[in-house]
């Protein structure tokens, strides 16, 4: 029987491969924490949303040119895992995080709200 960890990383190398993505470099482990932080900091049904929207950021970032695949992404993940703890840090006093100006690689730039 595989481990978690062997089904995950199966798993990845079939997605990328249906999607002809073989040469993309996922950190599993990173995407997961991300997907924590979403969860924990928002609600549960964030760590999907989260998750697939800064994958989506990133895209479009590297596909325009903007950055290499990996600095799209860690600057995607940056952004989401930033704006979901300052979220969970407004959270009770009922404020909402503003949106963020584009930064570098064409994802939105962290706004300075605590937790950043």
């Amino acid at each position: 029987m595989k481990s978690q960890d062997e089904t995950l990383e199966e798993w990845c190398r079939l997605l990328l491969r249906a999607f002809e993505l073989e040469d993309v470099d996922v950190d599993i482990n990173e995407v997961l924490s991300l997907a924590g932080v979403a969860a924990h900091s928002v609600v549960r049904p964030a760590a999907p949303l989260t998750t697939f929207i800064a994958g989506f950021a990133a895209g479009l970032a590297s596909g325009a040119g903007q950055a290499t695949d990996s600095t799209s992404m860690k600057a995607a993940m940056d952004v989401a895992r930033s704006l979901s703890q300052a979220y969970a840090a407004d959270e009770p006093q009922g404020t909402a995080v503003p949106p963020a100006a584009d930064g570098p690689a064409g994802v939105p730039a962290p706004s300075g709200t605590p937790g950043e």
